[in-house]
């Protein structure tokens, strides 16, 4: 089985109370008085009490267009890539050029070179390092990403693989659009990094390891793409850049969809939900969190590490799921042998499973 042996989080040093980031909208969107008021019920309900922002706030009432944040983006992005990726390293014991795949991600940038080309020879990666940057799959390419490590790693398990993630929602708020999707976005979505380091059942281990320092392994995956879902979430594209798709059904979809794609991968592996020791869930938001729940007949303390990162740091998209494994790796963690299920969900409308055995 796949072994993951580091999860490392980042974050940029700006970091501001929901408060202040909720003044900020309003100055950016000029809102009239009534939806000022919608403005901050929305923020407040979130449950969200403060996020980072890779710029400082003043800055965003007043940045261009997509060319000058997209600079933003590639600025920040390495080097919040960078730091992503060494800590990652440096946890797992491993130098650059023992990697022999990385998979990295982002939704809310472009990068042509990819971020992972770009940082390869500072990092010091090998030249005939494989690589996969992925763009489109949004908040789900935490746990895609990890899948697909699997994937390789399973025909491969001799290999180190490295999975990179660099999301800077804050760049992509629309300061022209007063839509409620736009609103309810710039509620959740804050700014972060995460990078995982996992290595194939082969991979070779140190005569003096402790196993309890292994981390999980990766049993099993399942992606599920939910057919005519296709403009429940995502982009649109305009001069100014991204402009969020997110469809008021969502929530509905989680919860009369998710129980049956989630029972029935768990059934294959001879497993019920009641059998999970850990549950670490991507945190769409609060509405999507409640569906998840109410889907699966979860107890409410199954996700309250999830719930805990969308209130310190909001929603980071493809970045939150693995800052909340490594939540559970610093923290007390599941009895070994035990059970647990990483799952995100993103556009397309999808869902990404992957089966963790402590």
């Amino acid at each position: 089985m796949t072994r993951i042996v580091a999860v490392h989080g980042v974050l940029p040093s700006y970091r501001y109370p929901q408060e202040q980031i909720t003044g900020m909208v309003a100055a950016s969107c000029r809102l009239p008085r009534e939806d000022l008021a919608v403005l901050e019920r929305l923020h407040s309900a979130s449950t969200v009490t403060g996020r980072h922002l890779v710029l400082p706030l003043e800055r965003y009432t007043a940045i261009g267009g997509f060319g000058v944040r997209n600079d933003a983006f590639l600025a920040a992005a390495l080097e919040l890539g960078r730091e992503a990726v060494q800590g990652a390293l440096d946890q797992a014991g491993l130098a650059a050029r023992d990697i022999d795949l990385v998979v990295s991600t982002s939704v809310t940038g472009i990068a042509a070179p990819s971020l992972e080309a770009r940082l390869a020879g500072e990092l010091g990666l090998r030249p005939d390092v494989k690589r996969v940057p992925v763009f489109g799959l949004g908040c789900v390419a935490g746990a895609a990403g990890l899948a697909r490590l699997h994937d390789y790693l399973v025909g491969h398990p001799d290999e180190a693989a490295l999975l990179l993630s660099v999301e800077l929602c804050s760049l992509t708020l629309q300061r022209s659009d007063t839509s409620m999707q736009n609103l309810v976005a710039s509620a959740l979505f804050g700014d972060g990094a995460a990078a995982a380091v996992a290595v194939g059942s082969r991979y070779g281990r140190a005569p003096d390891e402790d196993p309890a320092s292994e981390g999980p392994h990766i049993v099993a995956t399942r992606s599920h793409l939910f057919p005519g879902t296709e403009e429940m979430l995502g982009w649109t594209i305009g001069d100014t850049g991204f402009h969020i798709m997110l469809g008021a059904d969502l929530p509905d979809l989680v919860r009369g969809q998710l129980g049956g794609v989630v029972t029935e991968f768990l059934a294959d592996h001879d497993l019920k939900t009641t059998d999970l020791a850990s549950w670490i869930c991507h945190p769409g938001g609060p509405k999507v969190l409640d569906a998840v729940r109410e889907a699966l007949d979860l107890p409410a303390r199954a996700l309250e590490a999830t719930w805990r990162s969308l209130a310190e740091v909001g929603n980071l998209s493809s970045a939150s799921v693995l800052h909340i494994l490594r939540d559970t790796l610093a923290g007390e963690r599941p009895l070994p042998g035990t059970p647990g299920l990483l799952l995100a969900m993103g556009p397309g409308f999808c869902v990404e499973l992957v089966l963790l055995r402590w």
